[in-house]
Order: C-alpha cells, then structure tokens, then sequence
C-alpha cells in the first residue's frame, strides 16, 4: 500500500497488536511496497518504522515526482503505473489492500484491478472536500472488497453500487491503537518535541494541508492561520504540509513568517504516529484542516478548529460549533483489527474475479437530452399577502420564468389548499419549461419561525393564519424542502442575492406597503432575534400621542405612512369632499384608496399633500432611529410608495440625524417583486451552501 502516517499505523494495527504477537494466519505471506510521500529522504525512511515491528518491505519505489503542483501529481501518477507492473508480476499476491484516498493510492488500486488481483479497500465511502473524494470513490469502484469506519460510510457504498456482502462496517483500524493510547507515559514525548517547559494542555499543534480544488485560497488561509497563531503566543508544534498541490507555496510561507526559527514553534516534517498520538492526545486545541483532526483526535476529545472546506463534507459526529469539534467516538470502538482479519479469512479466493455491482430499480426512464443536461436551476416562490397569492419559478438568475396569481382566501382551509394546488401546478409546469425545482420559498405576513417553517401569528389582514405550519403539507406533497420567513425579511434576501444590498456587509431594507415592514442584513446575515420579532420596522414609535396603529399601540411608524393609514386618510378627505381636485375623479363603485391621495397630491391637493409630507416625516424618523440603533451602510426603501417618500425621508435624515450617520445612503429598490425573490433566494442560497 501507499504509506503515510495513516498506513503505517493502520499496516501495524492490522497485523500485530505487540511486539512478537501476530494475528494473520502463518500461511500468509504479509508483503509490503512503499511508494508515495514517504519516499522522500527530506520526509523521514518511514520505512524504519515498519521494520521495526517485523515487516519486511519487499519493494520500495520512488513514484513522487517533486514540484507540488497539479501536473507533479498527475506525473507521479503515471510513474507509479510504469514501476506496479513489474513488482505485481514479481509478487502475485492475492489480495492487494489499499488505505484511504492518496492519489498515489489510485495507481495502486487502477494497477491492481488491470492484473486481476484483488483489491481490499480501506475507509472507501466517506466524504472530505477535495479531490480526495473522486480518488476515493474511483478507488471503491475498483476495489472488491471493502472496510469502511462508519454507518455513513456503509450506507454511501450501498448507494454506489456495490454489493453489501462484500462490505464490512468495521470501525477505524488505528481506533484500536488510539483508544489505549492515552494513558501511556507522555510527558517526555511533549517535552521531546516541544521544550521541558511546556505542560500538558498548554501548547497547540497545528497541521494545513493545500486544498487542491482551490489552491491560492487554501495558501491564503494557511498564511492567516500562522498570523492567528503568532498573535496567540502560545507554544505550537506545526507540522510541514503533505506533498499536494500548493504545499510548496505554503512552505514558502512557513519561512517567510520565521516559524522554523521563532521561539514559539517547532516546525517538523514528521512524527512518528505513537508519538503524534500523545502529542494530540494532550494538546489544548488542534487546528488546522487534517482528517486526523475530524477522526483520530475525536477519541481523545482534543477541541478541534476545522478550517476551510478541505473536511467540509467529513461525518464528524460530534457536537460541531463554529467549525469547533469536540470528542465523540464514532469511528471505531478499539475492534477493528478482529473484524477485518475474520473479514480476510472469509474471502473465497476461488470465486469469480469480476465484480458485480447491485443497480437500484429505476422507477422511470429519464431521457439525458440536451434539454435535460441543461436544465434551468429554479426554486418555487409562494408570496402570501394581505390580497393576493402568488406563486412564481424563479431562476437561480433572479429571472422570474412564470408567476401565478390568485385573491387570498379568507379561510385557512381554503388558503392551505389553494397554495397546495397552486405549487403543485407550477412544478408540473416547471418541467415543461426545463426548470428543475430545488425547493419552495414562502414568504408570508407575521411572526415566523423560520426554524421550524411555522406562522406564529399574523396580521389582521391575513385571517385564520396563526401557529400554521406551513412546512410540513408542502413538504410531503411535494416532496421538497421548504423554507418559511417574514416577507419583510424576504425582501431583505432578495436584496442581499439580487438587489441593490448584494455584497454588503449591513444594511436595512424598509417595505412601505399595506403595512410598513422589514429586514436587516448584519455582518451578511439575516437577523431574526430571540423571538423571531426582529425588524419590526413598522412598529417603531416616532410619536407618543400620534394615531392608533394596527397592532394595538398607536405612533407607530406604520399607523403614518402604510397603504392602510393613507387610505384612512384619503376616506376622511373624500367624506369631507376635500380629495377631488381638478382633473380627478372616483367611480361610484370604486374604494378611495392610498393612490387617490397621491394623485391628489401631485395634482396640487394641498391637504393631501400635508398628509404625505407626515407621513414621510414618521418613516424618516424611523430612518433616523435605525441609522442610530444599527448603523449600516445602506437604507433601501422598498414596495409601492417608496419613490413617493424618498426625498422626504432624506431631508428628515438632513435634519435629525447625527453627523456621523447622514452620509449614508437611502435609496428606492430596483426590484419589482422583493417578496418572491426573497423567497426563492431562501432556496437558491442553500443550494450554493450560503448559511442561512
């Protein structure tokens, strides 16, 4: 096999347990090959160590080809594919095993599997973030065989085919060195590498890997890391980066800031594995982005800070807090080594080579056209005001495909079935228009539990509408995942993915509708509060004895400067036969509404015009709070009245507002359905993995 640290102590795990005592039959004929990293003479003769526990190397090969780039990797691949054959041909062994997902692996494995020798693969099934995931899997789809660490892992190769009576859930082999390891003396090994001064818990070690699929981010991040480290002053033992891609650079880097010569570092190429387990075993933290670090270190409950992406996808199974991981065994119980060997005796080495792979049924027959292949990624938008339903397909573009509307009905049932057939009609039609659904967005009126997809309570305009959740019957009739928020933290969304609050750190977007609403973007992300009542805007009080507002208080924002509070306005004018102007006119049987005033206004209406002139005054005083209270960088006025109030709330903000806040910046929203935007953003964001 390829030998890093992981093989040698999984090589010795799994064919003696202590020095003299041997567990594979005397019938077999245990044979090693080293190639890979370990070959390297400025990365330690690893091969010293296998020695040591009575193994004999049969073949060393030199395969790595030095530059640390993508195309030496691919190169050192190829080498080890000219040398293989003629140490297989020498050796015929009968199962070949192979260890994890080194690139250097692969030319093992794809060597094996073209000589007919059978491949047992070690840990196949499990995801990380790199590259090292395709190595993986390419590996089990070479391999015969297979051992894997957790239920995860199981479950992953089942779902690539491979046959289950040919899968061992073992645990991880070097669990079964780890679990026993702690209680061993280790003072003299923490003081061998790090000083007689240092005492257990008071050091950290610390181990960057480059991230293949992104290699300048990964060095920028490695070279933040040692800052943070520097600043720490704390002892730390680093260890050089594996030989990927990058790892030169970061190297460069190491020297650059001085670690190899800094008091406060030890900077080591290599440690041996029973001494790196007491190192880790006894540290105050690790950091960096090693695999040990989301397995090994978790059986001894070392805290870990995970960096980056290299380990996103790893199974942790553990309670994981700002990429900081704290212990839970999950990898192995310290029996791995009986399992596999009872595992190795049981193979047939008379039956069949060719492996046979277990394909699910297929419930239909998906034609891979064109069409197919290139597909419009989509989420389906639900926006439930105080008069209308709509529902939309929106593009991961923000491009709004087909929009339906329908009146909102005044009863749950009503209501509930009628999103129901709505969204089930718009994902049928979504087919025929090559979009693929990856989820439904609601944006509704009222406090949400965005958590739990549940309407705690609504407004008054919206009847029949509390502890709802919405959640659940969407979920299971159309088999989607499904997200619930506030619209006015909806339009907050749309503007962060679409709008004019797009890679900003804070702002604040105000909804100037029926009601007033809103939503605040702080350090690129979506308050809710404690109770799921943050950006109340609305309700902010800018009066103490001012009109009565909808939520029972009376100043609000809202009771000023909504659609609702014009209208109060307009009706008490019209009944006063003080609306109509000039040029202006109501039919019988048409409601006096908020755009009666305004037209009044602009058509020089000047007790209309006195209304909207208070009305801007209130929200502007809100603005003026909020500025105060969260200081963002932006204010964007959002829903049909806002070109109405912009001007007004700016000289409000000229008038009242602190120095330091009057520079920033109010403007109208450029997007003309924010509510289903945001609706549909609350799908498209997970599915670029965008915390929400």
């Amino acid at each position: 096999m390829p030998m890093d640290d992981c093989s040698v102590a999984l090589l010795c795990s799994l064919f003696q347990t202590t020095p003299g005592e041997k567990l594979v039959p005397s019938t077999w004929k245990s044979v090693c090959i080293l190639t890979g990293s370990r070959a390297f003479k400025d990365l330690i003769n690893t091969y010293r160590m296998i020695e040591q526990d009575d193994f004999d190397i049969n073949t060393r090969l030199h395969t790595i080809v030095r530059g640390e780039d993508e195309a030496a990797m691919v190169e050192s691949v190829g080498l080890a594919l000219v040398k293989l054959p003629d140490v297989l041909n020498r050796l015929k062994p009968d199962i070949m095993i192979v260890h994890g997902d080194r690139f250097d692996a692969l030319a093992l494995a794809t060597s094996a599997a073209l000589m007919n020798i059978r491949i047992l693969h070690i840990e196949g099934g499990e995801v990380s973030g790199t590259i090292d995931d395709s190595i993986r899997h390419a590996i089990t789809k070479l391999a015969h065989y297979h051992v894997c660490c957790t239920r995860s892992a199981e479950q992953h190769l089942i779902s690539m085919c491979e046959d289950h009576d040919r899968i061992l859930l073992a645990g991880c082999p070097s669990y079964d060195k780890l679990l026993s390891a702690k209680n061993k003396d280790y003072m003299s090994i923490i003081r061998m590498w790090l000083g007689d001064d240092v005492k257990s818990k008071d050091y950290i070690v610390a181990l960057q890997h480059p991230v293949t699929t992104d290699i300048k981010h990964s060095i920028k991040m490695f070279e933040l890391t040692l800052d943070a480290l520097i600043s720490f002053n704390k002892r730390t033992l680093v260890l050089f980066p594996n030989i990927d891609a990058g790892s030169k650079e970061m190297v460069r880097v190491m020297r650059k800031k001085g670690i190899e010569h800094h008091p406060n570092f030890r900077a080591v190429k290599h440690v041996p594995f029973d001494q790196f387990i007491q190192l880790v075993a006894h540290a105050g933290c690790m950091i960096g982005n090693s695999s040990c670090g989301v397995r090994e270190v978790g059986a001894f409950g070392t805290p870990v800070i995970n960096l980056g992406t290299r380990q996103i996808g790893r199974e942790t199974g553990v309670y994981l807090l700002l990429s900081i991981y704290f212990c839970e065994q999950i990898y192995g119980d310290g029996n791995a080594v009986p399992r596999i060997l009872k595992f190795l005796k049981s193979i047939d080495l008379q039956e069949p080579l060719q492996k046979k792979f277990c394909f699910p049924p297929v419930k239909e027959n998906i034609s891979q056209d064109i069409d197919h292949i290139l597909e419009t990624l989509s989420a389906l938008a639900v926006d439930l005001g105080g008069t209308n339903l709509r529902v939309a397909i929106v593009s991961m573009k923000g491009e709004i495909v087909k929009k339906y509307t329908q009146f909102n009905p005044k009863t749950y049932e009503e209501r509930i079935n009628l999103i129901l057939q709505m969204c089930v009609e718009a994902a049928a039609e979504a087919v025929k228009l090559n979009c693929r659904i990856l989820g439904v967005g609601i944006s509704t009126g009222g406090r949400v539990n965005p958590r739990e997809g549940i309407v705690l309570h609504s407004t008054k305009l919206i009847q029949e509408w509390n502890s709802v959740d919405l959640r659940t019957p969407l979920s299971d009739t159309l088999h989607l995942p499904v997200w619930v928020d506030n619209d006015g933290n909806c339009a907050a969304l749309a503007e962060r993915k679409f709008g004019q609050g797009k890679g900003l750190e804070n702002f604040v977007t105000l909804i100037t509708g029926t009601g007033i609403g809103g939503g605040i973007i702080h350090q690129h992300e979506l308050i809710h509060g404690s109770s799921f009542c943050a950006a109340e805007l609305g309700h902010l009080v800018v009066s103490l004895d001012g009109p009565d507002c909808s939520c029972g208080s009376h100043g609000c924002i809202e009771a000023y400067a909504s659609g609702m509070a014009l209208q109060r306005e307009a009706k008490k004018l019209h009944d006063e036969d003080l609306l109509l102007v000039e040029g202006m006119s109501v039919p019988k049987d048409e409601a006096v509404g908020a755009l009666h005033l305004i037209q009044a206004a602009k058509l020089g209406n000047a007790k209309a015009q006195s209304i909207l002139r208070t009305a801007g005054t209130a929200l502007g005083l809100g603005v003026v709070n909020i500025l105060h209270t969260m200081n963002p960088s932006l204010v964007i006025l959002s829903g049909v009245l806002a070109s109405h109030y912009i001007h007004i709330v700016k000289d409000v903000i000229r008038q009242q507002a602190l120095s330091s806040v009057q520079d920033v910046d109010v403007v109208v929203s450029d997007l003309v359905d924010p509510a289903l935007l945001g609706a549909a953003s609350m799908v498209l964001d997970y599915t670029t993995r965008r915390i929400y």
